[in-house]
């Protein structure tokens, strides 16, 4: 069992401990080095998430001027709505080679990379093929580095899972808030060009990619990210045989069927109730600010609790009582539903916590998050796309809420299943 262990180290990157008195003989300014980056680690943690989401929110604010400009169907406008989700899962399933061969701060890097060059090169394209290929480049770095945040969290702050996992949820929120928030007045602000107004938002990509060259560099330096060796690429136990897996992956892929749904139809929905279009975007943005504080919050909780299925059942209920109100008085409580449906997509938060929660090696997270994500962005795409084909034909949101309300119920089984104290590695 302790060699299986090393190989899952190595394997993502990060070499197996070694006894103290030989780790002082090779390396006795290891320990300085990393107190040393610290800080480097937990900006650069926080300028990645932060870009793990503008690549998609950016995009939404402008797509009306985007479309015209482009001559883009509404079919092809819509298909851009389920892309993310495709190349989450799709690309995301690279990411644990990836980190075998290079390094999970390489690869973020590269993911950073793949951002920067794909938000500045699709504004200016000229035409609708190169603007969805240059979509795709961006958001597979999306992909990536979204699957290796959880390990980064487990490698480098193993005695702080809780509290940076909350840090960098909170980032990718306040990124998803911000990029959509800000966009527009970026547009007008240079002189009302919606291909500035996106492209801008590959600085921050720069500036993130710039810094986890740093890391990778000195990772490389430390000898922490060593070319993999035979041994590393040995067959192991598939993770779908682990029902914690399993359980975990249709939690995540229900909670990111409900948060896009609610990203994607609230404002509309509002819109529909009377609400006017400028306040509808608003509680759109609620509802994404009410995950940041919760961001911070969850993670430390749920590391304090041997079972996080009660947090799973209160979320859930939160959610119940968000999708009860709009189906009842949509425009009467806006407000509150939109806070509390806020509260209940913060179960993407709680995912990210239980990835990291649910293995005992660096290995063990990269496997897990790899599959977790990319089955759940997989069970994710036809969710926004049958809410508004039920819009469309019923020709109201009665059915579609009620769908939505009823995701719920395998949302929260799934969650406490997952909720479970025991890691992927016991069942393996």
């Amino acid at each position: 069992m302790a060699s299986t262990a090393d190989e899952d180290l190595r394997a993502a990157g990060t070499s197996a401990p070694a006894p103290a008195s030989a780790a002082r003989a090779a390396s006795p300014a290891g320990p300085a080095r990393r107190a040393r980056g610290v800080p480097l680690l937990v900006v650069g943690l926080v300028l990645a998430a932060l870009n793990l989401r503008s690549a998609v929110t950016s995009l939404g604010s402008l797509l009306k001027e985007v479309r015209a400009d482009l001559g883009m169907s509404g079919a092809v406008a819509g298909l851009l709505t389920s892309v993310p989700a495709f190349c989450f899962a799709v690309f995301g399933l690279a990411a644990p080679r990836l980190a075998r061969r290079f390094g999970p701060a390489a690869v973020v890097c590269a993911g950073m990379a793949a951002i920067t060059a794909g938000l500045a090169l699709r504004p200016y394209v000229g035409g609708v093929p190169g603007f969805l290929v240059l979509s795709v480049l961006a958001l597979a770095g999306i992909a990536v580095s979204n699957v290796l945040m959880p390990l980064a969290v487990r490698r480098w702050f193993p005695d702080r899972v809780g509290p940076m996992t909350g840090l960098y949820s909170m980032a990718i929120a306040a990124g998803a808030a911000g990029a959509a928030a800000a966009t527009v007045p970026l547009a007008d602000a240079m002189g009302h060009s919606w291909r500035l107004g996106l492209g801008s938002w590959a600085l921050l990509a720069a500036a993130a990619g710039l810094l986890w060259l740093v890391v990778a560099r000195r990772d490389r330096t430390d000898g922490a990210a060593a070319p993999a060796a035979a041994a590393q690429d040995a067959p192991r136990t598939s993770i779908t045989r682990s029902p914690t897996a399993w359980a975990l992956g249709i939690f995540f892929g229900i909670q990111a069927t409900g948060a896009y749904i609610v990203m994607g139809w609230m404002p509309a929905i509002f819109r529909d109730a009377g609400v006017a279009p400028s306040t509808a975007g608003v509680l759109s943005a609620v509802t994404m600010l009410t995950g940041v504080p919760l961001a911070f919050v969850l993670p430390r909780l749920a590391a304090r609790l041997p079972h996080q299925g009660v947090l799973v059942v209160i979320l859930g209920c939160f959610g119940l009582a968000g999708y009860a109100g709009l189906w009842l008085a949509p425009a009467g409580g806006a407000w509150v539903w939109a806070v509390l449906l806020g509260v209940s997509n913060s179960a993407f938060t709680l995912a990210l916590t239980l990835i990291g929660m649910r293995a005992r090696t660096g290995g063990g997270v990269v496997r897990l998050s790899a599959f977790a994500q990319s089955m759940g962005y997989l069970i994710s795409i036809p969710g926004p796309l049958l809410v508004g084909w039920l819009n469309e034909r019923t020709g109201g949101w009665d059915v579609p809420l009620a769908l939505m309300a009823a995701l719920m119920v395998p949302q929260i089984v799934a969650g406490v299943l997952a909720g479970r104290a025991r890691t992927v590695e016991d069942e393996l």
